[in-house]
């Protein structure tokens, strides 16, 4: 992935990004039985998705 540090929003991106593939991630891993695994990728989704919603416009928090 490309470098977005510079970018307006390059870390909400990745964040957005972070919370949309590991919310794929822990269905994938509850409906084959890992669900410890499901529960850490929940963490992570949800943590992503709080990043997304309270970064200011340059990424950082606000």
């Amino acid at each position: 992935m490309a470098e977005q540090k510079d970018e307006p929003n390059g870390q909400a991106a990745v964040a957005s990004y972070v919370a949309s593939l590991s919310h794929d991630l822990a269905g994938m891993a509850r409906r084959t039985g890992l669900d410890t695994l499901g529960y850490l990728l929940e963490m992570v989704r949800m943590e992503a998705e709080s990043l997304t919603r309270h970064n200011g416009p340059n990424g950082r928090r606000s």
